[in-house]
């Protein structure tokens, strides 16, 4: 993600110094028009002309956490630190004080986009004071959709990730519900409903037409299988803090809520629940209990 937007800024006219510790990373945006690239944090600085812009693409947690923290070490009074990762609200918040502290400004930036965010432009959730969102202004002009839309200044830091955070919680209820939804479908075996056909159909004109229909409906017809695909699906912490945000501001959010659970029991987190339900079931019922082969048996 983060060499595609290097890609759309350098397209947009602007110089980027990207830096990754990977040399197949670097070889990768190395022929890129206005793409300069270096292997560390030292070498990033002193490319970057002062003062300067440093915007990360890492994953939240420990890595980001250190990558800021060093930055607050080696930059200078003036420098703006903006964060594009799917970071918790609070620890950008934290963040923002820190820097300010030596001088630094800090941009929390909420990217919605994905892999299509290089050809169709990213959708930006900003968070900082006017002064560092004006720094930010032009890169973020040029990543979004449009110059014009697909970005927004939210408030103080923190509020872009907290409106990113509640914007991947709906996502999960959305993905859930589709889910479900083309199950029941599937399910109907003597109506022999095309589901490929009925997703192509719903993209025009229906309240659910959205892109994730889109993305259904093109994945439908492309033939894909799913017979070989292992029904596991991870979350990446954004659901997990909208449901707990929703429980400490007394919101209820039962749809995110449920969307979360039903990940969790993708994950294996449902096992011994089931089990133990199953043995329930047949404990006051007299009902049998299936048995997994054992190891080593087919």
């Amino acid at each position: 993600m983060g060499a595609n937007m290097t890609r759309r800024l350098a397209a947009g006219g602007i110089d980027v110094v990207g830096m990754d510790p990977s040399e197949a990373a670097r070889k990768a945006i190395a022929d890129t028009a206005r793409v300069t690239t270096v292997a560390d944090l030292p070498a990033l600085i002193a490319a970057l002309p002062a003062p300067r812009i440093v915007w990360l693409m890492l994953p939240s947690g420990d890595i980001s956490e250190r990558m800021i923290a060093d930055l607050g070490q080696r930059l200078s009074g003036g420098d703006l630190v903006i964060d594009g990762a799917n970071a918790y609200y609070k620890d950008s918040m934290r963040h923002a004080s820190d820097l300010a502290a030596r001088g630094i400004g800090f941009v929390d930036a909420g990217v919605s986009g994905g892999i299509w965010g290089l050809q169709n432009g990213y959708a930006l959730m900003v968070g900082g004071t006017k002064e560092s969102f004006d720094r930010a202004a032009p890169l973020i002009r040029i990543l979004a959709p449009a110059p014009d839309r697909g970005w927004m200044h939210c408030g103080p830091a923190g509020s872009g990730h907290f409106v990113k955070m509640v914007h991947n919680g709906i996502e999960y209820g959305m993905m859930q519900a589709y889910a479900e939804g083309f199950s029941l479908m599937e399910a109907k075996k003597e109506f022999g409903i095309d589901v490929a056909a009925v997703s192509q159909m719903w993209r025009d004109g229906t309240v659910i037409r959205s892109w994730l229909l889109d993305l259904i409906a093109d994945t439908l017809k492309s033939g894909t299988k799913l017979e070989g695909i292992k029904p596991y699906v991870a979350d990446s912490g954004e659901g997990r803090w909208t449901a707990v945000e929703a429980v400490d501001l007394g919101i209820p959010a039962p749809v995110i809520s449920l969307a979360l659970m039903m990940r969790f029991a993708t994950q294996g987190s449902n096992d011994y629940a089931a089990k133990l339900l199953a043995l329930m079931r047949g404990e006051f019922g007299g009902h049998p209990v299936q048995h997994e082969p054992a190891a080593g048996h087919d």
